[in-house]
Formats: structure tokens, sequence, C-alpha cells
């Protein structure tokens, strides 16, 4: 396997305490920062797409980082095919300038990090390398508080979510209706489908009936013309949301128009490049539904903030997460911290995987993920699974 470590470069003239004095002796300090790739085998029960590398596995990338005192936190950078790069930035750029620093007051080390970093890139690998170093942070501030990050976050106000299953892109009709039926079979309450056709969205519904939730996610190929010919042609199938209809997807003021004139309620998010983004966002009243993604936007400090600014615009936030790893955990906390008057529905890949890194942490019973009440995000990877599927 390939393995990285990167570890303080100390000198003797190095500032113990970079961001600032600490009275207590016993302050911790990151020591270490790892990375750990996971190729991990899985079921679609269909064709493999094209991209994203998930023609060969489902892939991961965790990141590991443990303090001088012992206590080890576990994130997740936004994997799939572009994990080498997300790794590259993490130990050439991001770790050099985090190792040895004090990781208490997460939102200063973040901060600074963002600033010093932010020439090299706003988003992309640079960002989902941040990401993945928040997401351990807020493992090892739960693990030292002795509490879950959801109520770091504020507590939680739910014990377990409702998932919908978010189905590949099958292009098939007849796959597109066995898929969006065996989901109904396991339980869950809304289909979520990646299809670009009116007759794939309608062979779901008639597949899952009128009770079940369905969402078309179509990620961002048209024009406002185009989208609004398919929003009109798909309305009597009854879409619980639109998402991301508009090329490119930073185009908002089109986003506004397609919700304005569609009469659907318009989602987006996961390529959104940062906080102000959404701002922006929420400004031009482009969406109904916010889906910030905790392994691209930067991770939970983040995802806050958007949560805050979402709730003053009447917008609901519901997180981006089709993970396996730390990133899902983080996910479900932040949702289950959110102050909706309904539990927000947690996106939920639908892939059996092969091995599955969390175990039962992660799975959905009945249509349902439980919300951990163990410290921190509440369950570290399998260390099995670590060493027999690390790339």
């Amino acid at each position: 396997s390939f393995w990285l470590t990167t570890k303080p470069r100390r000198t003797k003239n190095s500032p113990s305490i970079p961001l600032g004095s600490h009275p207590d002796k016993n302050f911790m300090t990151i020591r270490t920062i790892d990375t750990f790739a996971l190729s991990l085998p899985f079921e679609i029960y269909g064709p493999r797409p094209k991209f994203a590398g998930l023609d060969r596995s489902m892939e991961i990338l965790l990141v590991r980082v443990e303090t001088d005192s012992g206590i080890v936190g576990w994130g997740e950078a936004f994997g799939f095919g572009i994990w080498p790069a997300t790794r590259a930035a993490i130990h050439a750029m991001v770790a050099p300038l985090a190792l040895g620093r004090d990781e208490t007051n997460i939102p200063a080390l973040m901060e600074d990090l963002n600033r010093k970093l932010h020439i090299v890139g706003r988003t992309g690998p640079m960002v989902f390398a941040l990401s993945g170093l928040d997401i351990a942070l807020w493992d090892i501030a739960g693990k030292a508080a002795g509490k879950p990050v959801s109520a770091l976050l504020g507590g939680a106000k739910h014990t377990r979510l409702p998932c919908y299953a978010s189905l590949m892109r099958y292009t098939d009709l007849g796959l597109v209706a066995e898929n969006s039926a065996r989901v109904v079979e396991r339980g869950y309450g809304a289909v979520k489908l990646h299809e670009l056709g009116v007759a794939q969205v309608k062979a779901a519904r008639e597949a899952i009936g009128s009770n079940i939730g369905l969402m078309m996610d179509v990620n961002c190929p048209w024009s406002v013309k185009e989208a609004l010919a398919v929003a009109d042609a798909v309305r009597p199938y009854d879409l619980s949301w639109f998402e991301e209809p508009i090329w490119p997807p930073e185009d908002f003021e089109s986003l506004a128009h397609v919700r304005a004139q569609s009469g659907l309620k318009i989602a987006a998010g996961e390529n959104a490049m940062s906080v102000k983004n959404f701002e922006q966002m929420f400004k031009a009243g482009a969406v109904d539904i916010a889906q910030p993604s905790v392994t691209k936007i930067g991770g939970i400090s983040p995802m806050m903030e958007i949560a805050a600014m979402a709730q003053q615009h009447n917008v609901v936030m519901t997180p981006h997460c089709p993970y396996f790893g730390p990133g899902l955990l983080a996910s479900v906390h932040i949702a289950a911290a959110l102050a909706h008057a309904h539990a927000p529905m947690i996106e939920y890949s639908f892939a059996d995987l092969g091995a599955n890194p969390l175990g039962d942490a992660i799975e959905v019973k009945n249509g349902y993920i439980t919300v951990p009440s163990g410290p921190g995000l509440g369950r570290d990877p399998d260390p099995e699974i670590i060493k027999r599927y690390s790339v």
C-alpha cells in the first residue's frame, strides 16, 4: 500500500504556540497528519459510470490527525478519481502549515490556513484537503470533550434521520424502474435520480408509486431555456426538487430564473466554492434547498456558517453526502444539529459496499440512519479495512 506520513518540522527556534499564547502547558498540538486512500469493491445493480473513477471502485481518501496528547481524529477529503491530487495538496501544502499548531480553536486555525493557501486555489483539491483536516479536527474536539460532534454544534435535535437513496445514472428504462423499486423495498422514503430524460422520471414514478419522494439531479447540463423545457415535461411526476439544472453551476441569476419560472423547488450547492458563494446564491433567490458538501466546501466549520445563513434566507439545508467515510458521519452530525421543523434527509449512495470501513455506524435501516452518540464522529474506520484496501 501507499502510505504517506508528514511529521512536524520543528527547530529550536520554532514557536511553540503558532496561534498565540496559551496558558496551559498541556495544550494539544497537531503531531502527525496521515492519508489513506481506500479502493473499495461495490455493487450498483447496473453499468459502472465512466467518470470520477467509479468504473474501478469506490475510492475514499481518509485523513488521520494525531495530537501530541495521543488523540486521533479522522476526516475525509473529497475522493473518487481526484484523490491523488487531493492527497498531494494535503502533504505538500496543508500539512507543513498545520503541523505543530494548536488545534483547539478550529475556526481560527482553518481561517489562517485558508488565508495562507488562497493563492493556490479557493476550490478543488486544495479546499478538499482542508475539508478533510477540518473534519478530523472536529472529531478530535469531540473526543477531547467526551461528546459527539453534534453536541458541539448545538445538540442533536433527532436521534435518527431519514435517508433518500441516491441512484447512479442508468439511462436504461428497465434499470431505472428496477432499482427505484428496489429502493422502496429496502424501506427508503425517497429516491433521487441522476437521469436526464423525462422517460426515466416517468419510469421511476410508476415503479415507486405516488407516496414516495422523487428527486431529479441532472448535474448542471442546460441553459435556462433547456432547463425550463425539461421542468415543464417532468411536472406531472411530482418532483420533490429539481437539482442543478444550469450550466455553469455558479450562474445563480439563471438558476434563480429557472426557480421563478419552473414551478419546481430548486436544489443546488455541491459545486459551490465557498461560504461567500452560498451568500450570493441565497441573495439571488436561486434555491429552495441548499446542498453544501462537507468534503468539498472546507469541512464542518463552513457548513455551519452556511446553515445559519440558509436559515436567515428561509432556505432548507440538506447536506450533499454521497460518501461512505467520515464525511457521511460528519454530514449526519451536522444535519442532526440543524434547527429544522422536520428531520433533514440524508443522501445515501445506492451502492452495496463489499467492504464497509465504518460498519453499522453508516448502515441504513428501514430508511433511517442513526445519529452517532459516541465521542467525536462516533466511529473510527476499521484498521483491517484500511490495511486490506489501501492503494
